[in-house]
């Protein structure tokens, strides 16, 4: 007997120690992770459905002033956020898409945000401390942690009174055992089966909100060691969350049996999840937090937009590590818009070709096809957005108005809705032009307007649609091949190109913006690089030049 407790103790002593080890194992191991990840795209995997709960948090708080999702689609946003999203936990990563989304019209809280992103570009030590810290939170899987925590009261209450008489049914079958032995072992498998089946009958009702409740649990115990830091730059935030913490200490007592710090997998774990499934203390102790989550909405919105800020502002850090070359926004607020850059480059591209630009008005931008020009509006299009958001500009300087940013670029047919090309095109621009207001100017940019229909009619409208913009609280930059719109619109828009040679049947591209509109004329030329043949080229160059001396298009015989 004393030799089988005597085992037992060392076993239990050996699982202590290896759980012991196996900590400091992972926490050398995320510590060298989190190294290595510093200043590097990160390596998240990004499915339709990841993405649409990441975006419940910001279609909770979305105001009027916010980038839109057509201009969010334009200029590819989704793949700034995945190589900004350098965020340890979920409550980050949702702020973070929430946060890119929302425009910032004063400085007091660009600039805190940007003591925060150098705080951490500079000081590791006290980044990997907070880093490892929300790591313990982790990320979930397809699932919005703002839109279930917002959501709990929604769900069906059930008495905990079931699982105590399950729990009671039990012990009575294994006191069973010492009367009548084989009795008392088949009722007590039979219970436990029972209690396991019954386990996950439940569990698959709550599973959704049983992993937000257990995040939630997780991100508490977070609080509570950020909370400990002591970190001087952070003050304002940990004094902040001590004061909502208080609101949820009735029940962080028993709390670890919902979820651990965050789930290994090691003996422990497994240990731990045994007595959950016969016992249901995991279950019991979740529906007594259901009243404490609900009395306390507001309390746990102010921790999630906390901890969401911070572990934003890392990654945001980060990603200016990776970008390198970057500069502090100087923004204004101006009766008229303008717009002066210097250097300013586009973040996806590996060898960007860097522009220069200084405007107080409309720009009408041409050039043949990919010679730069839809490159460079998306190009300001994203600085302006990350200068108004993370108070970063992709440019050797910056500076501008304070803008709401539009697009109308990457439309397509909606077939769903029975609506051409152009019935979507008129209906986006229309959405800018209803948009406007005299408070706050509109930085737009629309490339090849009213592409969907005729040159006479297209030419008609779009230069009245565009000198709508150049006559309102806008700064509008179109791209076009529309050369005619240089001259209808000259008083109103000023004129920049793109430009490209044809050299030994090779098409070459600078990618650099050149004052004045194109007077290149290469898309015939270009037929001949492709392979079409000559009789197609020498035809298509007489008919042009017959138009250019006549004024009308001959009739072909």
């Amino acid at each position: 007997m004393i030799g089988a407790v005597f085992l037992a103790i060392v076993a239990v002593v050996g699982l202590i120690i290896k759980s012991e080890h196996d900590k400091e194992v992972r926490k050398r191991r995320l510590i060298a992770k989190l190294k290595k990840q510093w200043g590097d795209v990160p390596s998240e995997e990004y499915t339709a459905e990841k993405l649409r709960s990441l975006a419940a948090y910001y279609n909770a708080v979305k105001e009027d002033t916010d980038v839109d999702d057509i201009t969010w689609n334009d200029i590819d946003m989704d793949q700034i956020f995945m190589t900004m999203n350098n965020t340890s936990s979920a409550v980050g990563e949702e702020y973070l898409y929430a946060m890119l989304h929302k425009l910032k019209f004063e400085e007091e809280e660009l600039k805190e945000r940007n003591r925060l992103i150098e705080f951490f570009s500079s000081h590791e030590e006290e980044r990997l401390r907070v880093q490892e810290i929300f790591s313990g939170m982790g990320k979930v899987k397809n699932v919005s942690i703002y839109e279930y925590m917002n959501r709990l009261n929604n769900l069906k209450k059930e008495n905990n009174m079931t699982h105590y008489f399950l729990i009671l049914a039990l012990f009575v079958s294994v006191a069973l055992i010492f009367v009548a032995p084989v009795l008392g072992i088949v009722c007590t498998v039979g219970s436990v089966i029972n209690n396991i089946v019954r386990y996950y009958q439940r569990k698959s009702e709550v599973e959704s909100y049983f992993t937000v409740v257990s995040y939630l649990i997780r991100l508490l115990d977070s609080v509570k060691e950020f909370n400990a830091l002591k970190i001087e730059e952070l003050k304002i935030y940990t004094k902040q969350l001590k004061e909502v913490e208080k609101a949820f200490q009735s029940f962080r007592k028993g709390a670890r049996i919902v979820a651990s710090k965050k789930p290994t997998g090691d003996m422990t774990d497994v240990f731990v999840d045994y007595i959950r499934m016969i016992f249901h203390v995991d279950l019991i102790k979740f529906n007594s937090m259901m009243k404490t989550f609900e009395n306390n909405e507001e309390a746990l919105n102010t921790i999630f937009d906390t901890i969401g800020l911070i572990d934003s502002m890392i990654a945001v850090a980060s990603f200016r590590e990776l970008m390198g070359e970057y500069c502090l926004p100087v923004l204004e607020e101006s009766s008229k818009p303008f717009i002066e850059t210097e250097e300013i480059y586009h973040p996806m591209l590996t060898e960007p070709v860097k522009s220069s630009i200084s405007e107080k008005g409309c720009v009408l931008i041409t050039g043949s096809n990919a010679s730069g020009k839809s490159t460079f509006i998306k190009t300001l299009a994203i600085n302006a957005i990350l200068s108004q958001t993370i108070y970063t500009s992709l440019s050797k300087s910056y500076h501008a108005s304070y803008f709401k940013v539009k697009s109308s670029m990457a439309l397509q047919d909606n077939i769903y809705n029975n609506e051409s090309y152009y019935i979507v095109e008129i209906k986006s621009l229309k959405r800018i032009l209803d948009s406007l207001d005299e408070k706050i100017p509109t930085l737009c940019f629309v490339d090849e307007v009213l592409r969907g229909t005729n040159t006479l009619e297209r030419i008609a409208a779009s230069s009245r649609i565009l000198l709508s913009f150049a006559k309102e609280n806008a700064m509008c930059f179109a791209a076009t091949h529309d050369i005619e719109l240089t001259h209808i619109l000259e008083n109103y828009y000023a004129n920049y190109h793109f430009q490209e040679q044809v050299v030994d049947n090779e098409i070459l591209f600078d990618y650099k913006l050149y004052q004045g509109r194109a007077v290149s004329k290469n898309a015939i030329k270009l037929l001949g690089i492709i392979g079409y043949s000559e009789e197609i080229i020498e035809e298509a160059t007489e008919a042009a030049n017959l138009f250019l001396e006549e004024g009308e298009w001959s009739v072909i015989a």
